[in-house]
């Protein structure tokens, strides 16, 4: 098992390529504010880059600290006078519906622009990225009349008491370059559920597909400055977004050392956060799993989308007595798997996002190297053109090494092995991060220790990279603080509101205060 060392050649996308750059030509490459398309105030603008060749496809407005205060002051008086929080919530869930409906219609056009903008394969964005989108926003469109206050039974004599659950006001959010169109619905989905408006900041290296998410939400019938979209660098933008006293709430995806900067900014203001931040997930491979179907399963827990998703199978811990066998498999199958044009229908892994990204995966392979880790296959960038690299698989990985302790985001496998649960769960354990982890085993007890030792917002058995708008989604210790997903998202949104009534038949209305 060593290193083959070979470039592979680059096929060019063909007929869906240039129907993306068609797509391209009909978008608006600018701010979205308060309903209107407009460039940054200043005039300024950054170089969109293709990840296939490393060309410019386009200029895009670049968003400064006065352009997020056009957009906060949008959303301000969208909340505070707008209809958007004043509707029932069955006519915001109406809007969300037919957004939902638009995504849906709009399908091919998404996955276009998304494929171009940030490399991911089309197949990939047509069958998950874009449905699951329209899926995020069509659950909680079911959730805008639903979402309730209680009657509360109080001691006091003669009162009686409610709850009231508002919307919490401007949310602004940030999202990350690996999941565009979908971190985008993540979003905005709950926030406008809840009828809070947006300020949505979205990658530099990705601006694209939420674009064109922003036109089709006002077709849908959301009202001009309900739903901003900014496209600009994180340290002009995203702090001045965090800490804008117009902005009441901060929800933002991204790396570990961002979320902490993130919540810095929004300590200024005391307003409240939510983060979904970065993973180093464990998988354990247990000695009585299906070897066909865990081989299978891990190498596409951590190779889907070019290995870049915060809760891709990071740390693959084998047991011993399958340990030989479970890496000589895995390294045909990463041999094996089709580097190319992302637009092809048969390519498995397109480039990365950029050559910063490209670079800092290649950074850990070397360092891989140099701490002594087993090289199987891999490690070398595909072609002169573009951000293409070869699956890469490391075995006989330590513990200690970089490679494991360490967030790669790449497509780059680590392969460890172990001898008993007790010391898996340990070793698992062993990390500042805890969003996700997967067990592949076939013994209920087996199962019931490990998805209850290891520490982990989401634990998946014999399966990976399986999310639902319905089940929450989030880490443990620096992986992040709150949940996507399910009712735990719309409690970000909203704020609880208590109201206390005197009874008609009360023949002493208390003011005071009783403890």
């Amino acid at each position: 098992m060593v290193n083959q060392g070979k470039s592979q050649t680059v096929q060019k996308g063909g007929s869906n390529a240039e129907r993306a750059m068609e797509a391209l030509k009909r978008l608006t490459p600018k701010l979205l504010i308060d309903g209107k398309f407009v460039d940054a105030k200043d005039g300024m603008t950054f170089e969109d880059l293709d990840p296939r060749t490393g060309e410019k496809l386009v200029d895009v407005a670049e968003a400064q600290a006065e352009d997020v205060e056009r957009a906060v002051q949008a959303a301000r008086k969208a909340f505070d006078e707008g209809p958007w929080p004043r509707m029932t919530g069955e006519q915001r869930g109406r809007v969300l519906l037919r957004l939902a409906d638009l995504v849906e219609e709009h399908a091919d056009e998404l996955a276009l622009l998304e494929t171009l903008d940030n490399g991911k394969t089309y197949s990939q964005c047509m069958s998950i990225d874009v449905p699951g989108t329209a899926q995020h926003i069509r659950y909680f469109a079911g959730w805008c009349d639903k979402i309730e206050g209680s009657t509360i039974p109080v001691a006091t004599e003669g009162f009686t008491a409610y709850t009231l659950r508002e919307p919490i006001g401007v949310a602004g959010q940030i999202i990350p370059w690996n999941f565009p169109i979908l971190m985008a619905g993540w979003k905005i989905a709950p926030a406008l559920a809840a009828g809070c408006t947006i300020v949505l900041k979205v990658s530099q290296y990705t601006p694209l597909s939420a674009l064109r998410l922003g036109e089709l939400a006002l077709e849908a019938g959301v009202p001009p400055g309900v739903f901003n979209v900014l496209t600009g660098k994180g340290a002009e933008c995203g702090d001045a977004i965090t800490t804008h006293p117009g902005v009441d709430k901060v929800a933002f995806t991204g790396s570990t050392n961002i979320g902490k900067k993130i919540m810095e900014g929004a300590a200024s203001r005391i307003k409240p956060v939510s983060l979904e931040l970065g993973g180093n997930s464990p998988v354990v491979i247990c000695d009585d799993c299906d070897l066909d179907a865990a081989v299978k399963g891990a190498h596409e827990a951590l190779f889907f989308n070019m290995g870049q998703a915060c809760e891709c199978g990071a740390r693959l811990f084998v047991q011993e007595g399958i340990y030989d066998e479970f890496v000589a498999r895995s390294l045909e199958l990463a041999k094996a798997r089709k580097v190319g044009d992302p637009f092809d229908e048969d390519t498995a892994q397109g480039p990365l996002v950029s050559q910063k990204q490209l670079d800092k995966v290649m950074d850990y392979v070397e360092s891989g190297r140099k701490e002594g880790a087993k090289l199987g296959c891999g490690g070398q960038r595909v072609g002169e053109a573009g951000f293409y690299m070869e699956p890469t698989v490391f075995y006989d990985v330590k513990d200690d090494m970089a490679i494991a302790r360490d967030e790669i985001f790449g497509p780059v496998q680590i392969i460890l092995k172990f001898k008993t649960i007790d010391e898996v769960i340990a070793r698992a354990n062993d990390t500042n991060y805890g969003l996700a982890a997967a067990v592949w085993t076939q013994g209920l007890d087996r199962m019931q220790a490990l998805t209850r030792g290891i520490k982990a917002g989401t634990v998946w058995v014999n399966t990976h990279h399986i999310l639902d708008a319905a089940v929450p989604f989030g880490g443990y210790k620096e992986s992040g603080i709150g949940r996507e997903h399910g009712s735990a998202a719309l409690e970000h949104y909203t704020q609880t509101k208590s109201v206390y009534v005197p009874l008609p038949a009360s023949k002493t209305q208390r003011s005071w205060v009783t403890m």
